[in-house]
């Protein structure tokens, strides 16, 4: 994706996209955080940086032996954090998820434990903390060659979502934008093409999406589609086809037909773009940051940012008085 001028200039009187969310996160309470099985350096100094920062405040729900001897090999200081001492990451996890019930935490944090540990507590049917609204993924892209915040979604938990699923993620995503303080989001329905066509079944998905926000089944953003990604995020294409709204060629989140086709993108992007890609699962009872071993500090800052600033938003409207 070549930059264009409006991109240059855009970068040159902006700061980057993650810096703004990492100082605007540093102004609000920090979360506290559980910190789910910690155990290599990575995810424990992660942690630990973010606590630095002023952005959470760690639990950390490990094997305390296993926990120390990590901090030590690696001298990370965690002597001012609280260690809740659990047998092995399953039962991390499952503490996790128990004190959240507990109203002990506001945050989840993925340690070093595999995804599917974690969210197969998260997603319990019996302990868990699902809610009526389904659990998707958001990847918050930082691309250098594009002036705006990329919401990608859902790139890491459902597969083939049907149409009532897929009306859950981008609302998860458009909740957690305007939630975060961005704005009200340009949201693109991405597919193959830009009409609606029976051979591709995404095209007749799109179509249906905006027409649900047209009736308030789908509130917060400006949606479109389907649109093709190019017709998404570059104004020329978009002209070139003569598409004509306020989200083509200027997208900020971009809702993707399945699993395969939005990790293809994230990936490409990170990297052919060079782009970052922060984290974070919503539609649980709390956001849940999930990060890579081979996120960079300021990727997992970023998450951690985001999740913070949801948290808050979260906490300040369970505290306005019913109308």
């Amino acid at each position: 994706m070549a930059t264009s001028a409006a991109t240059a200039q855009a970068q040159a009187t902006h700061p980057p996209k993650y810096d703004r969310l990492i100082a605007r996160a540093k102004g609000v309470q920090p979360a506290t955080t559980l910190v789910v099985h910690p155990c290599d350096e990575t995810s424990l100094r992660g942690a630990v940086e973010a606590a630095q920062a002023g952005l959470i405040v760690p639990v950390l729900v490990a094997p305390a032996a296993k926990l120390k001897a990590v901090a030590g090999k690696h001298n990370i200081d965690i002597s001012k954090y609280e260690i809740v001492d659990v047998p092995h990451s399953d039962g991390a996890a499952e503490k996790a998820v128990e004190m959240i019930h507990a109203g002990q935490g506001e945050l989840l944090m993925k340690g070093s434990l595999h995804t599917d540990e974690l969210m197969r507590a998260v997603t319990s049917s019996k302990t868990g903390l699902r809610t009526a609204r389904r659990i998707s993924h958001v990847f918050v892209m930082d691309a250098p060659t594009y002036a705006e915040t990329l919401f990608i979604t859902d790139a890491a938990i459902n597969i083939f979502p049907d149409l009532d699923a897929k009306r859950d993620i981008v609302q998860n995503a458009i909740d957690l934008w305007t939630q975060v303080g961005l704005g009200t989001p340009r949201v693109a329905i991405l597919s193959a093409v830009e009409t609606v066509t029976s051979k591709i079944p995404s095209t007749i998905e799109a179509a249906a999406l905006c027409k649900m926000a047209d009736r308030g089944q789908i509130t917060g953003g400006i949606l479109d589609g389907p649109l093709a990604f190019d017709n998404a995020v570059d104004p020329e294409a978009a002209r070139i086809k003569g598409i004509k709204s306020e989200v083509a060629g200027r997208a900020q989140i971009l809702l993707v037909p399945d699993l395969e086709a939005g990790n293809m993108l994230a990936k490409n992007l990170s990297l052919m773009a060079k782009a970052d890609a922060a984290g974070i699962v919503l539609g649980a009872r709390v956001p849940v940051i999930l990060t890579s071993r081979a996120d960079s500090v300021r990727t997992r800052m970023a998450s951690c940012a985001v999740a913070v600033l949801y948290a808050d938003a979260r906490r300040k409207l369970a505290s306005m008085p019913e109308a």
